[in-house]
């Protein structure tokens, strides 16, 4: 989640959610006006050093090449900072920049907000062993690319580029995060998002709101229904291999390696968030 630098209140209210995000990121960047970025950094500076139990840590400093970029990565630079945003990021170059500036434990992830970003992708996201993930900066992007102010439907004019990001980052074995959606007081598509995210591999979205944190911890978890399928598939497999069989069909579906190994993944990643499918799922 999205936090501007410049107001304390919400930079101390991040740690009193009810339901906090994954990972927040104070902002320097578009958040914050120029003339208020020396108070952010030192604000960001103070909460950083506070290192309070809660989400990873992460700064969204200024673009490279930026009158503020330096100066953003001298300030924050102080204990309890766990990672670094770079935004607008468009050659792997630029990654190798922040990463020299930067202890060996922070992570970086990088923002792709234009079409030179996106077509260097691969690249970025394999720049440097820091680099954990790869954030999908939906609105720069549309603009670089001369889009409508308001987005249509599940934003079909987006998914090639979502698409292309969560390639570039599986590749690399990186995070994919998928961009925000800006309408807060629209659950529907909101929710019609994150499913498409979840659907074209994202490993998660970010918010500038802690009203959707919960929505899409939600849709981005397994389901009791998905979970039930996965352990008929393990199960069914399982008796197959001691038959002596490659493959199986479960519920008239062919089901090979590939599958079986998606199911377990799914099963394991239920374990870890200590969900279980409920009975008479199916």
């Amino acid at each position: 989640m999205f936090v501007p630098g410049n107001r304390q209140r919400f930079l101390d209210k991040i740690y009193e959610l009810e339901t906090p995000p994954d990972a927040v990121f104070f902002d320097l960047e578009d958040g914050v006006l120029p003339e208020e970025k020396p108070a952010a950094r030192e604000l960001i500076a103070e909460t950083l050093r506070r290192a309070a139990p809660g989400p990873l840590r992460t700064v969204r400093v200024n673009a490279v090449g930026t009158d503020w970029f330096r100066e953003d990565l001298e300030a924050i630079l102080v204990p309890g900072l766990e990672g670094v945003c770079v935004p607008k990021v468009e050659w792997p170059e630029q990654v190798v920049q922040v990463a020299e500036r930067l202890p060996g434990e922070v992570g970086i992830v990088v923002a792709i907000e234009s079409a030179a970003g996106l077509i260097r992708a691969p690249e970025i996201a394999a720049a440097h062993p820091q680099v954990i993930g790869l954030m999908f900066g939906a609105e720069d992007y549309a603009l670089d690319l001369g889009l409508g102010t308001k987005r249509e439907g599940e934003a079909g004019e987006l998914v090639f580029a979502r698409s292309a990001l969560v390639v570039a980052a599986a590749a690399a074995r990186v995070l994919s995060i998928d961009g925000v959606f800006p309408d807060l007081d629209d659950a529907e598509g909101l929710t019609a998002d994150v499913l498409q995210a979840r659907r074209l591999g994202f490993d998660g979205k970010s918010t500038f709101n802690p009203r959707q944190i919960g929505l899409i911890n939600e849709r981005f978890s397994p389901t009791a229904d998905e979970l039930a399928y996965a352990h008929r598939v393990a199960s069914a497999f399982e008796e197959a291999v001691a038959r002596g069989d490659a493959s199986v069909a479960v519920g008239g579906q062919l089901v090979d390696r590939p599958i079986v190994l998606r199911a377990q993944r799914l099963l394991e990643l239920a374990d870890e968030l200590g969900i279980r499918a409920t009975e008479g799922s199916s």
